[in-house]
């Protein structure tokens, strides 16, 4: 578990500084052991209050698509408590929504 001090480090920092917010889904791997993933689902608003908590400029957040322009995904990724933050939302493209 030592290699994940950074990232469990910033989960913390994120949990103690930011209990109001929606509940993400969490990720760390030894793999990328220095990253903390936090993934948002079927809630595109739930995005923008943790893109303003971590400090994420607008512009580097990029807007996308993906199975076939049926989902909406919003990335971004920022330094936060010494690791690489990266956030993901996804959401259903409604009905007749084209893509993004």
């Amino acid at each position: 578990m030592e290699e994940l001090t950074v990232s469990l480090r910033a989960l913390r920092a994120v949990a103690a500084d930011f209990p109001a917010l929606p509940a993400p889904s969490v990720h760390v791997s030894p793999i990328f052991p220095n990253r903390l993933e936090l993934s948002l689902h079927d809630d595109l608003r739930a995005f923008e209050p943790w893109r303003l908590a971590l400090g994420i400029a607008c512009e580097d957040v990029r807007l996308g698509t993906q199975s076939g322009g049926r989902t909406w995904v919003l990335e971004a990724g920022a330094d936060f408590a010494g690791a690489s933050v990266w956030l993901t939302a996804f959401s259903a493209v409604p009905k007749g929504g084209g893509d993004a």
